[in-house]
């Protein structure tokens, strides 16, 4: 059942991407082993990178179980989805509760995909990176697989100014580094700030190759500020950042008080009955 779930979830964005004429270039998906537990862990520039980062395991024969944030599993249907291909929540205020799902899933051969960053960054620049991936790959003693996702974050949005709407045919960059294999004695942190490195590098590549440039300044928007693009700077970023979080926890909040009371109700008029 999960693996045809996947498969019918991979179907319809493998149609998705055609329908938008998306240009996908993925290199170095060798680097994630065919068999065996793993962590790939990517940048996080957008909502569904975990498509993008998800097509380096379908390149290698393997699905990814992803760790993804308490609310995306509320909404009945796209929360079935999530718990029937094995996808892991995360609830930001108990994060040791996922990793230690996460610690399973890899001890049992998965490749679990984790975005260190925690949110989207609004700079397009790395944010600072927790230490879970290179924990789990640590206690593991399994492949730290770095990622970067170039572009995808230009995909709901317009060419001009960053406005809202689907763009055709964007080109889309993934390039996957070669592993990291942490000493069983190897601190998490250090390890962590080894992954970012790793994957600052790849994302300075994918940039640096990128075959798309602004067409001018007001397409400048989705280039980062340090290459002369209008994306907030690093700090004005991480403010966006945490704003977005705290309301997206929030309103995950005011869902699961909603369902809780929609179950009582029920539950109350199920006794009445």
């Amino acid at each position: 059942m999960p693996e045809r779930t996947y498969r019918l979830v991979i179907g319809a964005a493998r149609a998705g991407f055609a329908a938008l004429g998306l240009r996908i270039d993925l290199h170095g998906a060798e680097h994630l082993p065919r068999t065996g537990g793993a962590v790939l862990a990517s940048n996080h520039v957008s909502s569904p990178d975990f498509l993008f980062v998800g097509l380096v395991g379908r390149e290698r024969g393997r699905y990814v179980r992803f760790l993804a944030k308490h609310g995306v599993f509320l909404p009945p249907v796209v929360g079935d989805a999530m718990r029937a291909m094995r996808h892991i929540e995360v609830d930001r205020a108990h994060g040791e509760i996922a990793l230690r799902h996460a610690v399973q899933a890899v001890r049992a051969g998965e490749v679990v995909g984790i975005f260190p960053e925690r949110t989207v960054s609004h700079s397009w620049e790395l944010r600072p990176f927790r230490p879970g991936a290179a924990a789990v790959a640590t206690w593991c003693q399994v492949p730290l697989v770095p990622v970067a996702v170039w572009g995808n974050h230009r995909i709901g949005r317009s060419g001009r100014g960053g406005r809202f709407g689907l763009r055709r045919g964007t080109p889309v960059t993934i390039i996957v580094g070669e592993p990291i294999l942490p000493e069983p004695d190897a601190d998490p942190y250090a390890v962590s700030e080894q992954l970012r490195a790793r994957v600052a590098t790849l994302l300075a590549e994918a940039v640096d190759t990128y075959p798309d440039r602004p067409s001018d300044d007001a397409d400048r928007w989705w280039v980062p500020r340090s290459r002369g693009g209008t994306a907030p700077g690093v700090e004005d970023g991480l403010r966006i950042d945490e704003e977005g979080m705290r309301r997206a926890d929030l309103a995950a909040e005011r869902r699961a008080r909603r369902s809780r009371r929609r179950a009582r109700a029920a539950a109350r008029q199920a006794r009445r009955g």
